[in-house]
Formats: C-alpha cells, structure tokens, sequence
C-alpha cells in the first residue's frame, strides 16, 4: 500500500537499521509520555500510539515483560491487558465513533510480527467504507489526521483509565 501521508516514516526509513529488541521497553525509560506517544501506564502494560498506522487511533496495549508468547505471561497481566484493550477500544469508539476493530497479536517473526521479542497488541480501529476504492484500486490508504493530532486527542481520556482491582 502506499500512503497519501506518512511524514514520520522518513526517519525510520532512513534510520540505519539495528536491533529492534528493547524497542517498546525503550519508550518507558527515555523522553516524556508525549515525546514516545504513550496514552496509559498500566500496572502490568500500558498503551501508545502505533507509529505507522494502519487506520487513524492505531494503538498498541504492550505488557512491561519482555516475552515473546502469551504464554509466558501470568494471569494477571493478560487480564490487565484485556481490560485495558476493551476501555480503549471504549474511549476510541466514543471518541473518534470507530464502528469497529481489529483485534490482536502476531505472535512470531513467521506469523509477520515486525518486533517478534516483545509480545505486543494491536488496536486497529474500522468504519464502514474505510476500505474503498482508494486501497482496493488505487493501492493507496488514506490517512485522515496526523499522528500527533490523534494523540492529542485521546490523551485526556486515557488519564481517566481503571485498573482492574
């Protein structure tokens, strides 16, 4: 596909490519909230924007274990990562009025994960028609705000986030 828009991809293009292990992890420890995108800060996870987008309000819920397989996650973080999916699927469909989602993980390198060392979960919100003539003829996706913008404007509900207790 290709895009109408994507200046932030430049830097990643042209970016010399490294090891992508302790990519998410990286996100926690350097710059602010703002500066690496992330909405929530859960107990067990949290939640960021995805940086290359598949619709608008693509996000991420990541649990703070580096592991590759579900698996390896104990019950309480893959409630935990649950329950916040389904509040932002909720604040994302009230928010941006998403019809409908796409739902989880690939799950290994084979199973097309782009960063297979750190299990991680993608939000991918849906409206009727968003896959229209532009990607099915014209292999071009149509993006309809910036990355920033989005961010922006789910922040201020993700604050209001619960935990499970």
């Amino acid at each position: 596909m290709n895009n109408l828009w994507a200046p932030w991809r430049m830097e990643y293009v042209r970016a010399p490519k490294k090891n992508l292990k302790g990519t998410f992890s990286q996100k926690l420890d350097n710059g602010t909230d703002e500066d690496n995108m992330i909405l929530f800060r859960g107990s067990h996870s949290f939640v960021c924007m995805n940086l290359y987008p598949y619709s608008n309000g693509h996000i991420m819920v990541i649990p703070y274990e580096v592991v590759d397989k579900p698996e390896d996650l104990k019950s309480i973080v893959l409630s935990e990562i649950m329950n916040i999916s389904s509040q932002s699927m909720s604040i994302i469909r009230k928010k941006m009025n998403a019809e409908g989602f796409n739902f989880g993980s690939n799950i290994g390198a084979s199973a097309g994960a782009g960063i297979a060392e750190h299990l991680h979960f993608h939000i991918v919100p849906r409206w009727k028609g968003d896959t229209n003539f532009m990607p099915a003829i014209g292999n071009t996706k149509v993006h309809v705000q910036g990355l920033q913008d989005t961010y922006a404007e789910l922040k201020p509900f993700f604050q209001n986030m619960e935990l499970p207790k």
